[in-house]
Parts: C-alpha cells; sequence; structure tokens
C-alpha cells in the first residue's frame, strides 16, 4: 500500500476484464453446430456476421434501451391528442440492425429450407443482446402468413417481412419496411380469449369499427396490430391500422403504460378502441384458429428467448469465474464452482439444440407432414419446459458472480428480471400443458410424430431407452391432474432424444442426470465421476 498516493484505500485488481466484445456465434460451438444439423448451412455466414454485432455494438446498445424506459405522450403541446410513444435511440437501432439482417422476416423475404432455422438462430442471438425488442420483432415475424393469405392485405405481409426498420408514425404506403403486434388479452378474459367483449361491426364495404379495450397492447408504436373482437358470426381477427390510409390517426387511445417487472426497453398498453378503422383477417368466428397459426412461430421464439437466456448468463458466469482468483486460485478452478458451471451449460445446451430442432420442424411443416404434426405439439413442450427453466437457471449464474451479479452494471439483474416473461407470455404454463393433453388426445398423428421422434434415439442409451418405454406407458393414460409431470418428462426425452443423434460429447451425462435419476433438485449436483472440464470448454472458450 507504500506506492498508493494520499488518501487512496485500495488497489483494483483481482476483477475480470469486460465481457463485451464477444463473438457470440464464435463463441457458441452448441449453436454452429445446431445450425448446420438442422439445415440452415447456406445462410451460416449471415448468422455469424449477426453474432459478432450482438456481441459487441447490439449488447452496448442493450443496456442505453434499458436504462432509458419508454414514455407515453398521449397529447402534444397545443392539446392535440397524438398516442405516442418515446424510445431511447438506442432501442430504434436496435431495431434497425435486427429488421434489416432478417431477424423479423428472413423466413418470408428469402424462403428457403432452413429460413426458418437460420432465423431462429438471428433471434436467438438478438435475444442474448437486447431481448426487449425481441417483443416486436417477433409478433412480426408472426404474422406474415396469416396476412399473406389475404389478398387485400398481402402489401402488409411484404412489408413487414422487408428488411427495413421505420419508426415513423405516417402510413405504410410512405414505409419500405413495418413492424406488427399484437392485442388478445382482455381485464376479462387472460388466457381465455373467448370471453373478450370488444365488438366489431361491419361498414359494408368490408371493414369493421373496433369499440372496447385490451387490457395488454404489446408494441404500441407498431405500423399495425393484430386483434380480437366479436363479430355476428363470432370471435374474429382483424388488422388495425395505426394511421389509416389518408394519414389520419386511427380511433385508438393508449391509456397507460404497464409498469412491468422486466421488458423495459419494450412498450406495452393498455388501449381502448372507439370506433377503430380494421379489416378482417379470416373468416367471422375463426378468430383462434387464425392465433393457432401464429402461436406455433410465437410459442418457438419464447423457447429461443429463453434459451437465449440462459445461454447469455452461463457466458457471464463461465467469464467471471476464469478471471476471479478465489482462495488462491481460479474460481472456475474450485471443485463445487465447476460442478455448477457444468450443470448450467448441459442444461443451456440441451435447451439450445431442441429448440433449433423444432425450428426444423416448423421449417419444414409446409413440405412433410410428420414435421408439421411434431412441429404442432413440440412447440407447446418446449414453450413449457424451457421457458419454467429459464428463472432458477438465471439465479444460479447470479449465484456465481456473487453480490456483483445483483447490480444493475451488470447484465444478469436484467436477464433476470427477463427471465420470467416466456412463461407467462402467449400462454402461461398450463395452458402449455393442457395443449399437450389435448394435442395427445385430439389430434391425429400427433402420438406418432412423438414416438417416431423418440425412436430415433433408441439403441444409443439403455437409461435412455429404459425412459422412453415409461414414457410411452404414460402418454397412453395422461390425466389433467398429471399433465405437468408428463410435459416434462416429455420435454426432458425430447432434449435427449437430440443431443443422442447429434453424438453431443454432453448426451450421456444429460441421460445420467436428468433420466436416470443422477441429479438433485439444484443445479450443481452432477455425479462425482462427472467430465466438467470437456463441458466447460465446449461452453466458452477460454
Amino acid at each position: 500500500m507504500d506506492d498508493l498516493p494520499p488518501f487512496e484505500t485500495h488497489r483494483v485488481d483481482n476483477q475480470p476484464p469486460p465481457f463485451e466484445p464477444r463473438d457470440l456465434w464464435g463463441d457458441d460451438v452448441v449453436l454452429r453446430d445446431a445450425v448446420e444439423r438442422e439445415g440452415a448451412a447456406a445462410f451460416v455466414s449471415r448468422v455469424a456476421t449477426y453474432g459478432a454485432l450482438a456481441g459487441d455494438e447490439l449488447y452496448r446498445f442493450g443496456f442505453d434501451a434499458n436504462r432509458d424506459r419508454p414514455r407515453l405522450r398521449t397529447h402534444d403541446r397545443t392539446g392535440q391528442r397524438i398516442d405516442l410513444v418515446e424510445f431511447h435511440p438506442a432501442y430504434h437501432r436496435l431495431m434497425d440492425v435486427a429488421k434489416s439482417h432478417g431477424v423479423a422476416g428472413l423466413s418470408w423475404h428469402e424462403p428457403a429450407p432452413g429460413a426458418h432455422v437460420a432465423r431462429a438462430a438471428l433471434s436467438y442471438l438478438h435475444h442474448q443482446a437486447e431481448a426487449g425488442t425481441s417483443c416486436p420483432l417477433t409478433m412480426t415475424h408472426a404474422a406474415v402468413p396469416v396476412l399473406q393469405r389475404e389478398p387485400g392485405l398481402r402489401a402488409w405481409a411484404a412489408k413487414a417481412s422487408a428488411p427495413h426498420y421505420d419508426p415513423r408514425d405516417v402510413p405504410i404506403a410512405d414505409k419500405a419496411g413495418i413492424t406488427l403486434g399484437m392485442g388478445m388479452t382482455e381485464k376479462q378474459g387472460g388466457s381465455d380469449v373467448r370471453a373478450n367483449a370488444t365488438t366489431a361491426t361491419p361498414h359494408g364495404d368490408g371493414t369493421y369499427a373496433l369499440v372496447g379495450h385490451k387490457w395488454f397492447f404489446s408494441a404500441p408504436m407498431c405500423d399495425g396490430f393484430l386483434v380480437l373482437a366479436q363479430a355476428e358470426g363470432g370471435l374474429t381477427c382483424f388488422l388495425m391500422p395505426r394511421r389509416l390510409d389518408d394519414g389520419g390517426k386511427n380511433a385508438l387511445r393508449l391509456m397507460r403504460l404497464k409498469d412491468k417487472l422486466g421488458d423495459w426497453a419494450n412498450a406495452s398498453s393498455e388501449v381502448e378502441f372507439i370506433g377503430a378503422h380494421a379489416w378482417r383477417v379470416g373468416e367471422e368466428g375463426r378468430g383462434v384458429a387464425s392465433i393457432i397459426e401464429m402461436v406455433m412461430l410465437t410459442r418457438l421464439d419464447c423457447m429461443l428467448g429463453s434459451a437465449a437466456e440462459m445461454r447469455m448468463a452461463l457466458a457471464q458466469a463461465l467469464h467471471h469465474a476464469r478471471h476471479r482468483m478465489t482462495f488462491g486460485k481460479p474460481l472456475v478452478d474450485h471443485a463445487l464452482m465447476r460442478n455448477v458451471l457444468a450443470d448450467l451449460a448441459l442444461e443451456s445446451e440441451a435447451a439450445t439444440a431442441f429448440a433449433l430442432r423444432v425450428a426444423r420442424a416448423v421449417d419444414a411443416a409446409s413440405r412433410d407432414p410428420h414435421e408439421a404434426t411434431f412441429a404442432r405439439i413440440a412447440t407447446a413442450v418446449g414453450k413449457y419446459w424451457i421457458c419454467k427453466r429459464a428463472p432458477t437457471f438465471v439465479n444460479e449464474a447470479q449465484e456465481c458472480l456473487g453480490g456483483a451479479g445483483y447490480v444493475e452494471e451488470s447484465i444478469l439483474p436484467r436477464l433476470y428480471r427477463q427471465a420470467p416473461l416466456n412463461s407467462i407470455w402467449e400462454g402461461s404454463g398450463n395452458i402449455q400443458c393442457l395443449d399437450v393433453l389435448r394435442a395427445l388426445s385430439r389430434e391425429s398423428g400427433t402420438r406418432e410424430s412423438v414416438a417416431v421422434e423418440l425412436a430415433s434415439a433408441s439403441g444409443r442409451d439403455a437409461i435412455y431407452d429404459a425412459f422412453v418405454d415409461r414414457l410411452r406407458t404414460d402418454l397412453s393414460s395422461a390425466s389433467e391432474a398429471g399433465t405437468r409431470m408428463l410435459v416434462e418428462r416429455l420435454a426432458l426425452a425430447l432434449q435427449a432424444a437430440v443431443l443422442l443423434r447429434a453424438g453431443s460429447p454432453a448426451a450421456a451425462l444429460f441421460v445420467r442426470s436428468r433420466l436416470g435419476g443422477e441429479h438433485g433438485l439444484a443445479f450443481g449436483t452432477l455425479p462425482d465421476d462427472a467430465d466438467v472440464g470437456a463441458l466447460l470448454s465446449r461452453a466458452l472458450p477460454a
């Protein structure tokens, strides 16, 4: 201490260097393998470019976009109603980069085998840098195929998928690219959208006037919104523009922004419709059917988002542990910490691999009936399990940093606030489980698609084979009360199947710990003989 200037109390040392810049694609062997394996090799250079951006520029912008939250301006200085939401410039930069690189539209703008898998990888990388912007990007992506089938709305679909971002509050005729939001939830119904009370009255020219409210109206500065309302023929889906063709403001009023636990960069609102102009999407009374098509895509992005949060939390924990000295050696060299980090790496790899497998099923759904059926049930299974695991996972990663993981200068508090969202959005856990139960009992081919997927990994591991044999019995006698346990076991088996087929070095340990019972209820309880060194080396380059 003698060489310190007067009044300096300490020297700063034993602190890890900044995490960024990092190449999120180059660092992630699990993602790279999955993109190749699931059919998107033709897009590798595109995804790799985005991985470098996400780990540098976008990572830094994410802090700014969350620090300065959106603000609602209902009126201008003259008293005119404007209903605008103001964002930090970093938010618009994040949206611009994401849209121009295909995060919201690659699947549709450049349709080819593997495009959905590549777009999923882009979304996974973007979400690691900033999760809030994923909400409008996901909704924009999911709405495109529904709008493409409506001749009068194809211009909306084309501009939604276009690689352009334009935040101006002007009619879409003046824009090269647009974004889309959704409004489904009302106060009295929640997940029970059939209880929606918003009404839709036809004008006689194919358009409707909407009167009512939405309790959660996501991304209110989008150019248009898919909403549900009660028409004469029943619950119906509508596209409601923010600006009318003549430039006038549509008859919707933003009442307030939601004060959310997390997702701070993104705005969510309450809204009232006072005769808002809208076009019907699909037939009257078929609103739920329109939603279901979009839900497969938004649920996939929930899986991807939760897997991305796990990945970023793991990378932060490993980065810290490799540079922090404790009790005379790096934190990562302590046996108990190595068990925790390896366990997190195992969970993260299984989540990422399964999410990309489901992306391949979505990609092939239009060409392969088996893949279409598998995508239908796997999105609900994965959405339930991966999203359920994320909050516990992120908290464990925070512990690896100690108090530093609880401070906002770290990204981990933001990840922790964000982690519960995907398990709630697009249907909470019970909704997913009921959907799985419904598909197994009522939808033709669902059991067969699951059986084929599980059988594809048979003969590689005796523990896996025995687990699947028991699971087949459980699938044939499923009950509502036991559905969570069934879906959990199904998710674990499907994750194991992907890892085993891929020949992953993590496969045998995943099977032993998750299917064979050699694991406790907390992370860091892998068996003593586990090769944790190999897992840690695979998880993040030193």
